[in-house]
């Protein structure tokens, strides 16, 4: 079968198509027949070495995919034979034509919601949906959401107001990813490129605070924003750090400031993760959140579709399909 093969860690050319035996299925697990695979930000830090891999190479990469259930192993109901999954790995495996997983990991794709549009929310939209349980939003409060034109910026936009921001001020990379954020119910929006934005944020804010900052930015905006949060009851999600750094803020800060700063990470909160899936699924099936898919692209274009998220040019998931 045709897979990705990362051969080291590097630039996206380390990604190389290959011929790879095909995979069965064993006790406990299900054999998928891949249609959509997203590329994910995370998988381009993996991939480039700015996270330790303990792996031997090569390996067939990737972390997540859709498609429909070929076989199982050994104590698996063989119902789920024919069902169209969404599936993560922790093992990689996932750009491939199949790929064997645990059927634990399996969630049901509603008939309503495609595979694309499964592969395109099962990451980003996932994370949104317990960053915006975990801010315990009320119906009054101010929230700051970094890039908020694409990825899990966008499903915070989409959603905040539904789970009790009173206000959403935005940030973006792009006059296009603005125009998105807007769309996606942003009252402001705010151009992050710039090195003085925080200042143009306080200018917005017009003596007001922020109660809550969704911050996937982190570096040095993370501890300019403090200032300007809302004293004893205002809190920080952190969840990634698109500047390349994790939010430089220290415990001395957060108590100078009476603030709180919630880590949004680790083995408890990625199964919080894994079990938001079936609830975005049955909400795109909905129509309450939108799938945003940049493009699809033929799976040994692996490489290409890095590159472009490297690039911070991708309005939504880049989502590989096998040709077979």
């Amino acid at each position: 079968m045709q897979a990705i093969l990362l051969t080291a860690t590097g630039a996206p050319e380390v990604l190389v198509p290959s011929e790879v035996p095909a995979p069965a299925p064993g006790p406990g697990e299900i054999l998928l027949r891949t249609e959509a695979i997203p590329v994910l930000f995370p998988e381009t830090m993996l991939r480039s070495g700015a996270f330790p891999l303990p792996i031997q190479f090569p390996i067939v990469f990737g972390t997540q995919a859709a498609g429909v259930v070929s076989d199982v192993g050994a104590d698996v109901d063989a119902a789920l034979i024919g069902q169209r999954v969404l599936v993560s790995s922790n093992a990689f495996g996932t750009y491939a034509e199949q790929v064997s997983v645990p059927a634990a990991v399996a969630v049901r794709i509603p008939d309503a919601v495609s595979s694309v549009d499964a592969a395109a929310v099962g990451m980003s939209a996932s994370v949104a949906l317990p960053l915006l349980e975990t801010a315990t939003l009320t119906g009054t409060e101010t929230v700051l959401i970094e890039a908020a034109g694409t990825g899990v910026g966008a499903y915070l936009t989409q959603l905040a107001k539904e789970f009790g921001a009173a206000r959403v001020i935005a940030t973006a990379g792009s006059p296009e990813k603005a125009e998105e954020a807007r769309g996606f119910g942003a009252d402001v929006v705010i151009d992050h490129r710039t090195p003085d934005w925080t200042d143009r944020l306080r200018e917005t804010l017009g003596g007001a605070t922020l109660d809550v900052v969704f911050d996937s930015i982190g570096g040095e905006s993370a501890l300019a924003l403090l200032d300007l949060m809302t004293p004893l009851r205002g809190r920080m999600l952190g969840y990634g750090f698109l500047s390349g750094t994790a939010a430089q803020v220290s415990t001395m800060d957060l108590i100078m400031h009476g603030l709180t700063f919630i880590g949004c990470s680790g083995p408890d909160w990625l199964a919080g993760v894994a079990a938001a899936r079936a609830d975005v699924l049955e909400r795109v099936a909905a129509g309450s959140i939108t799938p945003l898919v940049d493009r699809v692209l033929p799976l040994d274009q692996a490489a290409h579709a890095h590159q472009v998220l490297a690039e911070r040019t991708a309005k939504g998931t880049i989502v590989l399909r096998p040709t077979a």
